[in-house]
């Protein structure tokens, strides 16, 4: 059979286009993807929980051998001074990241799209994005010029009368820091605290698969969804992509299209490309790769947000409430006030609970990001033409100082925020956090992890000094936040260490102009120099936005298939 559109990849950008593209009854459109299903009645529950914070650490539900480095290579001596590599919980399940994130529900400032059509990527500003966020959204609690209400992903908020006694009491002490309470994240973007926007109904998680691919879409004769396919091969013609070559549970099968959309996200899409050959030459020829395409721009470019934490110890009555199973409740957004950065550079998650078990109840966390990144470093590489190998992935987080300082400041702010009476009663020692190894293995769903948490957990409830010794002994990894705030080389040791992305990765495959060395595809997603081929996923953003990436990159979507079916 011949299709009209094959989409490789069934996450957020997928969704979206696999509904629109659809919509048209003349296409034939055929996605893939190389997770599970997730069909009406059959979600699992953990992805469907209010609480995300067993989705991402399920292993059926993520790429389970990709592993990243964060701090910046060296390439003085790369062998020697090589960081360590970290688990990259990366979705591989339809829905993909909003199957697994944190449901928040955020776009950027209008100086990130102003930004992008600067760039190269026209059509892209502010005034021509918004529609299309509109577009994505049903707001459940607001109306007015900022806000969709016709569309697939429902937002919400849990408003302050709701909130737990940790999200009350650091909302207390913004105030008290001197920041306007804004009731409403996703109005005018400006400085202040708010209840977080979150992709969720009725206490569950609405993904993109749910959202987008519901039964009515999943009932039209000429969409075809195949799950557990992993793509390994693009086929071509020329410079023509014509189709696929996928693994389908198990077995190899072939795919033809007149136009191969690529939605596998910004680690995945530039590796297909490269084991195309299409990519830069010399990177190719090392791997034995021919080169069908000169396009240095592929896999380069790669973003996150960096961020580390401020987590302290919760006291029993300002613990997660029987009201919600949300543990992200409450944000802020503030201005460094660097030179040259725009306003609202910065963002803080406040998470008043860091993990599903025991322990992890007790345990809150102000998470630091720098929501105007100018680490533009990061690459993605392969280890070989073996569609099975996962990529080399390098972040290079901190390669801009100004990152850096802006995280040491955060650490500050938030240290300085513990000190106020009003967060002293809900909160006790609080300490430098980062999402290291041990974190990752403590966060298993398993029995083990239940019982001994469970075990600690009660220890912890105990004396004031018992649970100070416990917490140095077994929670500290290597910095006391006393020992960070006066000495500014350790507390740049700590963030260089500590800092990791928050799952925004992005940019390796630039929207641009043909004038633009780097740039991949142009303002539709077409790759630059060949035909039948696109990318349409957060790859493709010019530079990462002052926002959790889903809803981006929903917008991207629904932006790109208009063009699309527009002939573009």
């Amino acid at each position: 059979m011949q299709y009209d559109y094959i989409i490789v990849g069934g996450g957020s950008a997928g969704s979206v286009l696999a509904n629109r593209l659809s919509a048209r009854s003349a296409n034939q459109v055929l996605l893939c993807e190389a997770g599970q299903d997730t069909p009406h009645g059959k979600v699992p529950e953990e992805i469907l929980d209010s609480y995300p914070g067993t989705a991402y650490l399920d292993k059926r539900f993520i790429w389970n051998e990709l592993k990243v480095t964060t701090e910046v290579i060296s390439h003085n001596n790369p062998d020697v001074d090589r960081p360590p590599l970290r688990k990259y919980e990366q979705a591989r399940v339809l829905g993909g990241g909003s199957s697994i994130n944190g449901q928040l529900a955020n776009r950027g400032a209008p100086t990130d799209f102003d930004e992008w059509d600067a760039r190269g990527a026209k059509g892209w500003n502010w005034d021509a994005v918004l529609p299309y966020f509109k577009k994505v959204e049903r707001d459940m609690d607001y109306d007015g010029p900022y806000h969709g209400n016709e569309g697939r992903i429902p937002v919400r908020r849990i408003m302050p009368d709701l909130w737990n006694d940790h999200a009350t009491a650091t909302g207390q002490a913004f105030a008290q820091a001197g920041f306007e309470y804004l009731p409403d994240q996703n109005g005018e973007f400006k400085d202040g605290y708010f209840p977080i926007t979150m992709s969720n109904a009725y206490e569950r998680r609405v993904s993109a698969a749910i959202g987008y691919l519901d039964p009515g879409t999943r009932q039209r004769e000429n969409l075809t969804i195949t799950t557990q396919t992993r793509v390994k091969e693009l086929l071509f013609e020329g410079n023509r992509c014509v189709g696929v070559k996928a693994m389908v549970k198990g077995q190899e099968q072939e795919f033809r299209g007149n136009e191969i959309v690529l939605s596998s996200g910004a680690i995945h899409s530039p590796a297909h490309l490269l084991r195309a050959g299409i990519g830069p030459a010399m990177a190719l020829g090392e791997m034995g790769i021919d080169v069908r395409h000169d396009l240095p721009g592929v896999g380069q470019g790669l973003m996150d947000h960096p961020s580390v934490a401020v987590a302290s110890f919760v006291k029993p009555h300002a613990r997660v409430n029987d009201f919600t199973r949300r543990h992200l409740l409450v944000g802020l957004r503030y201005s460094s006030e660097m030179e040259g950065i725009p306003k609202g550079d910065m963002f803080v998650a406040v998470s008043s609970k860091s993990s599903w078990h025991a322990v992890g109840e007790q345990i809150a966390s102000k998470i630091i990001f720098v929501n105007k990144t100018y680490s533009e470093t990061g690459q993605v590489k392969l280890n070989s033409a073996d569609y099975r190998d996962e990529p080399t992935v390098e972040f290079n987080l901190l390669s801009d100082q100004r990152d850096l300082d802006r995280l040491m400041d955060g650490v500050r702010r938030m240290t300085a925020l513990h000190a106020l009476p009003v967060l002293q009663a809900a909160t006790s020692n609080a300490f430098p956090a980062s999402y290291s190894d041990k974190v990752r293995q403590v966060g298993e769903v398993n029995t083990k992890n239940k019982f001994l948490t469970g075990f600690f957990a009660k220890l912890l409830d105990g004396p004031d000094a018992l649970r100070k010794i416990l917490m140095d002994k077994f929670i500290l990894e290597g910095f006391t936040l006393e020992q960070l705030m006066r000495d500014d080389d350790a507390l740049e040791t700590f963030v260089r260490q500590a800092a990791v992305g928050v799952w925004h990765a992005s940019c390796s495959c630039r929207m641009g102009t043909d004038a633009d060395p780097k740039a991949v595809t142009n303002n539709a997603g077409r790759v630059r120099g060949m035909e039948g081929l696109r990318v349409v996923d957060a790859s493709i953003f010019p530079v990462v936005p002052c926002a959790n990436t889903n809803f981006p990159t929903l917008m991207t979507a629904e932006k790109i298939a208009d063009a699309i079916l527009d002939g573009a």
